[in-house]
């Protein structure tokens, strides 16, 4: 595991502490150590020179025979022989400790003074004082463990460890707060950017370097946010351009279709017309007959209808180029008159049994600027397609109509399930149906959209609340 900067900083400093401290800490134990052997050898060069002193004195008003006793008298508390001496040097009489340290010198010059030297048990001191009668000599014993040299070296230790310590304690809390907290708030922030945000927000706290990182940190993210804006409009442009080839693809196919279309409607004008002409005819002289008024009533319906078949026929010949006739240019229909008359056309229809079929038109709707006929058919076309998707019994279709300042939008909805997103993009195109094979020839949605687009509306197909909802929006006409 990678160690991170604030404990690989630490470690740095602790063994920057080890090895500074170290030897401050050899350096002081010896210092100490000696500074405390020097002053007991003061004190031992003190003791032998009162030890010696008392003896002179001593021996000027004491027989020689008493010497001995008092020589025993003044051994211990470091002192571990005392020899007398006569004028020449020579020993005359000394007392020892047994086992001595060392054993005094047979001879010695009365200006001696103090001589160390080294015994069986350790460092000895020799302290020799002249005299009028003979130097007295005084052997001294340094034990070295008499030294409290110990206590003063654990004390040492434990003033650096604590110094040590603290200076690690202080490294770390100042590291945290200057380096490591700024540094974790800048990955923090990164990380935010890195999961959508928009913006790096900068510490302001730390060190100078690590503030300056941040603005360049967050330039950088700016910079980084405003390529990836291009890229996206780029993108979007491209989506655009590719969008606008598919629909100018689909409008040459669409084209093509239309063609096929005209010349099918050409050929099927010429092969039905006269009989549908026939069939006017003579729905004329019936009614110029004598009918009662329900006879009257169905034979106008019919010719209606037949008449509309035959304005079909003329829709399937401009189809392929749906431009508004000279005799429909003025023509207005009003929305509530024509879903009026095709619920009156469907209700009695087999296909709307066990269908319910609900009506909802705002109060005071305009006029719209298309043929009532043409408005009657698309509406037609949109229930009869509505009732046979519906389930049954209980199916529901629904037609509304609201205006806007501009148009006047109305809807058909119904619960048949909706439509599949495969054949919703190419639903208003030619041959396109989703009925039973035999069921559908694919070319009521087409016409329907001809007719609208060349009243200089739109038509467009919804998700509805549990099926499909197709909208009519179609120009308003005031007055």
């Amino acid at each position: 595991m990678r160690l991170g900067i604030r404990a690989q900083i630490m470690m740095a400093i602790a063994a920057l502490l080890a090895l500074a401290l170290a030897p401050l800490f050899v350096a002081i134990a010896n210092l100490g150590r000696a500074s405390l052997t020097q002053s007991w050898q003061r004190q031992a060069r003190s003791l032998g020179r009162a030890v010696t002193g008392h003896v002179h004195e001593a021996r000027q008003h004491r027989a020689p025979d008493t010497l001995p006793g008092l020589l025993e008298a003044q051994l211990g508390e470091g002192v571990a022989a005392i020899g007398v001496y006569d004028p020449a040097g020579k020993l005359v009489s000394q007392s020892a400790e047994q086992p001595a340290p060392a054993e005094l010198p047979v001879t010695v010059e009365p200006s001696q003074g103090v001589m160390q030297t080294l015994g069986t048990k350790g460092q000895t001191l020799l302290v020799v004082t002249p005299g009028q009668k003979g130097p007295v000599a005084a052997l001294l014993y340094l034990d070295p463990d008499a030294v409290p040299v110990s206590p003063l070296v654990r004390l040492v230790a434990f003033y650096i460890a604590l110094l040590g310590i603290t200076l690690l304690v202080f490294a770390y809390f100042a590291l945290t707060r200057i380096v490591v907290t700024p540094v974790e708030r800048l990955r923090v922030a990164a990380s935010r950017v890195a999961s959508g945000a928009r913006g790096l927000s900068v510490p302001r706290t730390g060190g100078r370097e690590l503030i300056e990182l941040g603005e360049s940190l967050r330039t950088m993210t700016e910079a980084l946010q405003a390529e990836e804006d291009n890229l996206k409009r780029k993108v979007d442009e491209l989506e655009a351009s590719e969008h606008e080839l598919r629909q100018a693809q689909n409008t040459v196919i669409r084209t093509e279709r239309l063609a096929s279309v005209g010349r099918l409607a050409a050929g099927l004008a010429h092969e039905i017309g006269n009989p549908i002409a026939a069939i006017l005819s003579f729905q004329e002289l019936l009614l110029d007959g004598e009918l009662d008024d329900e006879q009257r009533e169905f034979l106008q319906r019919m010719k209606r209808e037949t008449e509309r078949v035959h304005r079909i026929l003329r829709d399937l010949l401009d189809f392929a180029r749906p431009t508004v006739r000279a005799e429909d240019e003025d023509k207005t229909a009003s929305v509530r008159e024509v879903v009026d008359q095709v619920v009156a056309l469907v209700r009695p229809q087999k296909a709307l049994n066990e269908v319910e079929l609900d009506v909802d038109l705002d109060d005071g709707l305009p006029a719209v600027a298309m043929h009532p006929e043409r408005l009657e058919q698309v509406l037609l076309n949109l229930i009869l397609n509505a009732a046979d998707v519906v389930p049954r019994p209980e199916g529901h279709i629904t037609v509304e109509a609201e205006a806007d300042e501009t148009s006047v939008r109305i809807a058909v909805e119904d619960d048949g399930g909706g439509i599949a997103p495969s054949v919703r993009e190419r639903l208003f195109e030619p041959f396109v149906t989703t009925k039973d094979v035999g069921q559908g020839t694919g070319l009521g949605l087409a016409v329907c959209r001809g007719l609208v687009e060349a009243a200089g509306g739109t038509i467009a197909v919804e998700d509805g609340t549990e099926g499909a909802r197709f909208v009519l929006t179609l120009p308003r006409v005031e007055g």
